[in-house]
């Protein structure tokens, strides 16, 4: 069965998130972003001192519980009741994220919830990710692949995070960038990957509304087709 989902992938730094964001703002539909999961599981187990295993970070995601929150703001990432949304942010996190989300327990608890969330969400979700449209909901109406050139992330990342914008700055970001890009790419367990289906669009040249917009102009065509007709 065809879902009613927008599905949008893509490397670190790519602008997932904000324009993942705005798209679904556009289109009047709910946007989770699952990374925000993973940081807020990392986030727990650094506070409680939590080995990073599969087991016992499942278990502490169970008792803390980790969960995404419905709000009247939307959806948002939530650790024993608290809004995490700005501590997942923090280096600390960052550092630690992608072994977090590379073991197969933790991925298949993330994956688990967020797809009981989504079936909440009959008139269209957005979600963004690296292995959205390839492992969580392959039957996606519609598949986005954001990417864009390494040093344009860097830029980026350092703009969004408040930081010094300089080309020293711009140079280590790009390097951390692309580690992460291998890493995520060459792990054993739902490795970042275009889906055979999915639109690519190289952000690079691209201003924030027009890349949002193409998207929203996809998105509105694709969740059409998922409406009962009659």
């Amino acid at each position: 069965m065809t879902l009613p989902v927008i599905a949008i992938d893509g490397p670190a730094g790519s602008g997932k998130s904000t324009t993942a964001r705005a798209v679904a703002d556009r289109l009047g539909v709910p946007f989770l972003e699952t990374g925000a999961l993973y940081r807020a599981l990392t986030l727990a187990a650094l506070d409680a001192g939590t080995e990073l295993t599969g087991q016992r970070l499942v278990a502490l995601a169970r008792s803390s519980p980790v969960r995404f929150a419905l709000t009247n703001e939307g959806v948002r990432p939530d650790v024993a009741g608290v809004d995490v949304s700005a501590s997942i942010r923090a280096d600390r996190v960052t550092r630690l994220v992608s072994q977090v989300s590379a073991i197969p327990e933790v991925r298949s608890w993330v994956n688990q919830l967020v797809r009981t969330l989504v079936a909440e969400f009959h008139a269209g979700v957005v979600l963004e990710g690296r292995d959205i449209g390839t492992v969580v909901f392959p039957d996606a109406v519609l598949k986005i692949f954001l990417t864009a050139d390494p040093a344009a992330r860097a830029e980026r990342r350092l703009r969004q995070d408040a930081k010094l914008v300089d080309p020293a700055a711009i140079a280590r970001e790009t390097a951390a960038l692309r580690a992460r890009d291998d890493a995520d790419s060459s792990r054993a367990v739902a490795p970042l990957r275009q889906a055979a289906d999915a639109v690519v669009i190289d952000t690079s040249a691209l201003t924030f509304e027009d890349q949002v917009e193409c998207i929203v102009r996809y998105a509105r065509n694709a969740l059409e087709f998922t409406r009962p007709r009659g």
